[in-house]
């Protein structure tokens, strides 16, 4: 699942069209890399439990 915006609202969801005003919403740009990434270790979490998921 990834998170989505609306360049027409400037809105986040997780919908392919703006629950606002219906548009078709595009992917974000990842956050920048930082080695002091504080949550670093949930992404990956999450990742791996989601790649077991779909094995």
């Amino acid at each position: 699942m990834k998170i989505l915006t609306c360049k027409g609202c400037q809105i986040y969801t997780l919908k392919q069209n703006c629950p606002k005003c219906g548009k078709k919403t595009q992917t974000i740009k990842p956050a920048k890399f930082s080695p002091e990434d504080r949550f670093g270790k949930y992404r990956r979490k999450a990742k791996n439990e989601l790649q077991h998921k779909t094995d």
